[in-house]
């Protein structure tokens, strides 16, 4: 038997058995611990052997350079417009106000200074805040964030992760803290297809950043989260109460006062409505650069961060858009309403109906001051409508006159202003609402520098949005008797003198010489005032005598005379249709035709570019203006002069009278035009230090109206411009030059002055018809009641 003392061993054994396998599956769990970590450790050191090499080349981040778009700006600097899928504009770090970076460092990282690449205080900081489900944190510092958005994509996988650690930690090996900051403040997308916070700037608020205010900063910088979400413009409630949230960041992380907190939140914030990029309208300026630059450097127009600056001037400029947009909607007040552009089913049920509302307005939105507007209700006596922005508008009285025809019992279903009609508005003078329509007739405008050809202003159309077709380059048109000058000009050379008297009597053309119908030109108002001299001749604008001085100096001398001002031969054939403006011209040809005139008789070419340069600073090309007097003159300096004295004349007391009676300024010169059937209205003037041309007409040729003239049209627009263009220019009338001498009241050559030269022409009788040249059989539709005033 076993002893008391085995006994003893063996209930003592027995007792730590389960104390023994408790040690050694406690060993065992260590063991198999540190197996997996060893195990893992491997793993991790495996796959950074792997990924390391493969990590992108980043050295290129110490020469940052992103895609940059080409933008354009003004004289002024001032800018114009931006062309690229990327708007950004390259701020460096000491360029960015601390009020910016500051925004963005207390919502992104606040540690941003203090840490290596990693934040690992800031990782369980917000691990912690979101186990215990308060506000979810991020635990991405602002250089993990450049890694990701400049190499990396943004799927959530383990490797990716990886790969992100360790482009960060070599972004912190290679770069300074300021060059990491920069290089996020300028790569990250905004919204609005804006890129850094520069640019994000101009697209939100229409402000340098160097300007924002602290509550403009908080605004911003809460867009890199979720630009869609907080997007002011779209979602301005989500954008608010994140701006919010981030001043009391900026605060709690000492880098705003708690009274410029308390103030930044009560600053009302001037959001951009997104509509435009830009404040001053010249779309067709821009566009005309963009086919330059694209010219020169192809796709890397786009991306290259080209900065041209143009000879656009910001004032004249928006000048001439709403002078020409305002001419053009005064015109379409005068026309018959065609009714609205659609109509809509509005459900009862609100929410329904304005799901509606808003559907149909986007599909028509507002054309700047012409605005779009679906009617609630209407009757002859009030038409109620909601607006795009929820905004209702009542239209009464004589906002009402453009479209009684559509509120009449009898108007036809097409016309008729009903509940849903899709219609347009605009504001009056007197601030109060005016139903209205998009025009369908078109217009142009250009000022050009007489002295060097710089173009100040340049509005192509309407609306660049609605019709791209730049009619100041591109519309081929007839000019009228905006085009007389020139033949005028042409017989200076031959004798005549602003005192010629000519016959301003019938004329008349048969069958047999036209090769078809018979012609007998009128003039505008059907009367014939009998022998007047020249200057009173284009000053009333009187065809019978343009016709009469074609044919006596000759129409083949006088289109060769034409070309010295830029004007094609070829598309002025040398009939006396020629004499009314029956060839074609672009209002730029017409700008630097009485161009010519302005400067004393130099043909100078027009141009837009100054300078191109890069967004760093590289100036890749520079254009100096060019000095009239190294080139040889178009014209000689008296036949300049000469005709200003004429034109001036059709400025005081012709058919631009109006012109001097508002400008209250003798130094301007110009002509009406008006083609025949009144489709083309024009006025071409000038004054010594600015050439302006303003045509208006029908993209595809019809009749303006029976009463709408180019004295009528198109002189308001250019008078209009004058009035702020030439606001702070003094008066300056050019001097006469040697070979010009004043005799009785009038200006001679002086091979003239004391007789010489044609004295008269036609005051006996009508020169013989089969004297007279005239175009062929197939020209004679150009001949036929020719060409008004």
């Amino acid at each position: 038997m076993p002893s008391n003392t085995e006994k003893s061993d063996s209930k003592a054994g027995g007792a730590q058995t389960p104390m023994h396998w408790l040690l050694r599956l406690a060993l065992w769990a260590v063991g198999l611990a540190v197996a997996g970590a060893l195990s893992l450790a491997m793993a991790i050191a495996l796959a950074l052997a792997v990924a390391f090499p493969n990590l992108p080349d980043i050295s290129d981040l110490s020469d940052y350079r992103p895609k940059l778009p080409l933008r354009v700006f003004s004289a002024e600097g001032d800018l114009l417009g931006e062309f690229g899928e990327e708007r950004r504009n390259l701020t460096p770090i000491k360029e960015i106000p601390k009020v910016m970076s500051n925004a963005v460092l207390a919502i992104e990282d606040a540690r941003f200074y203090q840490h290596g690449g990693v934040d690992y205080v800031g990782v369980v900081r917000a691990g912690l805040a979101n186990v215990g489900r308060v506000k979810s944190q991020g635990a991405s510092t602002i250089t993990m964030q450049v890694a990701r958005n400049v190499y990396l994509t943004s799927e959530k996988t383990f490797t990716r992760k990886i790969y992100e650690i360790l482009l960060t930690f070599k972004l912190e090996h290679m770069l300074t803290k300021d060059q990491i900051l920069e290089i996020y403040m300028n790569q990250i997308f905004l919204g609005n297809r804006a890129y850094g916070f520069a640019a994000a700037s101009e697209a939100y608020f229409g402000k340098p950043l160097k300007d924002v205010t602290i509550a403009e900063a908080a605004m911003l910088a809460g867009l890199p989260k979720a630009p869609s979400a907080y997007n002011p413009i779209s979602n301005p409630k989500r954008a608010r109460s994140r701006q919010l949230y981030i001043i009391d960041r900026m605060r709690e992380n000492g880098f705003i006062t708690d009274e410029e907190a308390e103030a930044a939140k009560k600053e009302e914030l001037k959001v951009k409505n997104g509509t435009h990029t830009t404040q001053v309208h010249a779309e067709y300026a821009t566009e005309m650069v963009r086919q330059l630059m694209y010219a020169q450097y192809g796709d890397e127009t786009y991306t290259r961060g080209l900065d041209v600056r143009t000879t656009i001037r910001s004032a004249d400029q928006d000048a001439a858009y709403k002078a020409l947009r305002r001419g053009i909607m005064d015109f379409e007040r005068r026309q018959i309403y065609r009714g609205p552009e659609k109509f809509i089913t509005l459900p009862t049920n609100a929410q329904e109906a304005e799901d509606a509302i808003d559907e149909a307005l986007d599909e028509r939105p507002d054309n700047g001051d012409v605005m779009s507007a679906v009617v609630l209700e209407a009757d002859a006596k009030k038409i109620k409508a909601v607006r795009q922005n929820g905004e209702t508008v009542e239209i009464t009285g004589d906002g009402l006159k453009p479209a009684q025809s559509g509120l009449s019992d009898k108007a036809p279903p097409n016309i008729k202003i009903r509940r849903g009609a899709v219609i347009r508005v605009s504001k009056t003078t007197k601030g109060t609402w005016e139903i209205t329509q998009l025009p369908e007739v078109e217009g142009a405008f250009v000022a050009i520098d007489p002295r060097d050809g710089s173009i100040k202003a340049l509005v192509g159309g309407f609306d660049f949005a609605k019709n791209k077709f730049n009619h100041v380059t591109q519309a081929w048109r007839q000019p009228g008797s905006s085009f007389k000058p020139f033949i005028y000009s042409a017989a200076l050379e031959k004798g005549f003198t602003p005192s010629t008297v000519v016959n301003d009597a019938p004329l008349f053309f048969d069958a047999g010489v036209t090769g078809g119908q018979p012609w007998e030109p009128k003039n505008y108002d059907g009367t014939f005032e009998g022998p007047m001299t020249l200057r009173r001749g284009l000053a009333k604008s009187k065809n019978m005598i343009s016709i009469q001085i074609l044919q006596s100096i000759g129409p083949q001398y006088a289109q060769d005379w034409i070309t010295r001002f830029g004007f094609d031969a070829d598309k002025h054939p040398p009939y006396l249709t020629m004499a009314l403006g029956a060839g074609s011209v672009t209002p730029m040809q017409m700008a630097t035709a009485y161009s010519v005139f302005a400067n004393g008789g130099y043909r100078v070419n027009p141009w837009l570019v100054t300078k191109v340069s890069e967004q760093r600073g590289k100036v890749l090309v520079e254009t100096k203006a060019p000095v009239l007097t190294d080139s040889e003159p178009a014209i000689d300096a008296r036949n300049a002069f000469m005709m200003s004295s004429l034109l001036q004349e059709v400025t005081r007391s012709g058919t631009a009278a109006r012109a001097q009676a508002i400008l209250k300024r003798p130094d301007i010169y110009g002509k009406t035009g008006t083609t025949n059937d009144s489709m083309d209205a024009w006025f071409a003037g000038y004054q010594q230090t600015l050439t302006a041309v303003t045509w208006i007409g029908y993209d595809t040729p019809h009749k303006l109206g029976d009463r709408e003239t180019g004295g009528g049209l198109s002189l308001p627009v250019w008078i209009s411009f004058m009035e702020s263009a030439l606001k702070n220019v003094p008066v300056s009338e050019p001097s006469a030059p040697e070979g010009v001498v004043r005799v009785g009241g009038e200006w001679y050559y002086d091979e003239f002055a004391k007789g010489g030269g044609v004295t008269g022409l036609g005051l006996d009788e009508q020169p013989e018809a089969a004297t007279l040249p005239l175009p062929p059989a197939d020209e004679k539709k150009k001949i036929l009641d020719l060409f008004k005033n």
